[in-house]
């Protein structure tokens, strides 16, 4: 009797662990199903392109001599380029002044629709949102457009004053005028992300805050601003990344600039241009993995430094 207990009790559990074999396979079939299309195209159409430009960066074609294997020479020569370098300069200085000014004006903003609750302020947050939702070659060609010393408004608005119209696509200001134009895309869309952040918090702690004497400024400063410092350091690795890959406003404006805007103005501009002006993919394959490892070093070390010091705001 005892034999055929253990026999039974053996079966038993050989069943139940085919029966649980089956459920988690099952459980496994069922997330790959729901994965699997993404997995496809996220391989394809990032994974794919990326590692065939990877391949492509450690070969240099010449007319004599074929395509050869070259290692990192390409890499070498990007990071000695006068032209990659000047282009890396330019994004970068023009990183330390856009960044702040886009999250400053986008905070301020967003803390005083934070405290307005009228129609208008409804209107006011969807006005400031508009420019983002219009597509940047759109919003490059009218500003390019408003900046023309030929047809624009700014000549004729000037010209009632008899004063000269600032020239915002020549060489002395079209800093400038490509800070204003980033700056009107994108600071609509970080004051949506910090706002939606600012309506996340308790309001019991505004209550709390006022019955201690905390004025409105005390209020925004030491507890509205420290508390969506995640939503602040989210939205600074964004412009981060997309400011490093300046690209579509200069591309666009430099049709209009009469040659203020040359092809290596910033790095991606100069990758565009060796690949698809003068078909040289290698080298510009090169320039795009430089700048990509620039744009993961900077991030890397952003968020290095902001996970040391939390308490930075």
């Amino acid at each position: 009797m005892t034999l055929l207990t253990e026999k039974r009790a053996r079966r038993r559990q050989h069943e139940t662990r085919k029966i649980r074999g089956k459920v988690h396979l099952r459980e496994h079939l069922m997330g790959w199903l729901f994965v699997g299309p993404f997995a496809v195209v996220f391989v394809a159409f990032l994974i794919a392109p990326l590692t065939y430009a990877l391949y492509l960066s450690l070969f240099q074609k010449k007319l004599i001599g074929g395509t050869s294997f070259v290692l990192f020479d390409n890499y070498v020569k990007a990071f000695t380029d006068p032209s990659f370098l000047s282009g890396a300069w330019f994004v970068l200085r023009f990183s330390l002044v856009s960044i702040p000014l886009q999250i400053g004006i986008a905070l301020v903003l967003a803390l005083i629709l934070d405290a307005v609750t009228t129609l208008f302020a409804r209107f006011s947050r969807l006005m400031i949102f508009l420019p983002y939702a219009i597509p940047t070659v759109i919003g490059a060609v009218m500003w390019g457009f408003l900046y023309s010393k030929g047809f624009g408004p700014l000549t004729d608005i000037f010209g009632l004053f008899g004063a000269t119209a600032p020239d915002f696509l020549g060489s002395d200001l079209i800093f400038y005028g490509l800070l204003n134009v980033v700056t009107w895309q994108w600071a609509g869309y970080y004051m949506i992300i910090l706002y939606a952040a600012l309506q996340g918090v308790d309001p019991t702690l505004y209550e709390a805050a006022r019955m201690d004497g905390a004025g409105r400024w005390q209020i925004a400063t030491r507890i509205k601003i420290p508390l969506i410092a995640p939503a602040l350091i989210l939205i600074l690795v964004f412009s981060l990344i997309g400011t490093l890959q300046f690209f579509n406003e200069p591309q666009i404006l430099r049709y209009l600039a009469a040659g203020t805007i040359g092809t290596d103005f910033t790095p991606n501009m100069y990758a565009y241009q060796q690949a698809f002006s003068l078909a040289n993919f290698n080298y510009g394959s090169a320039i795009s993995f430089a700048l990509g490892g620039i744009v993961f070093i900077c991030v890397y070390a952003f968020l290095f430094f902001t996970r040391k010091r939390r308490s930075f705001l």
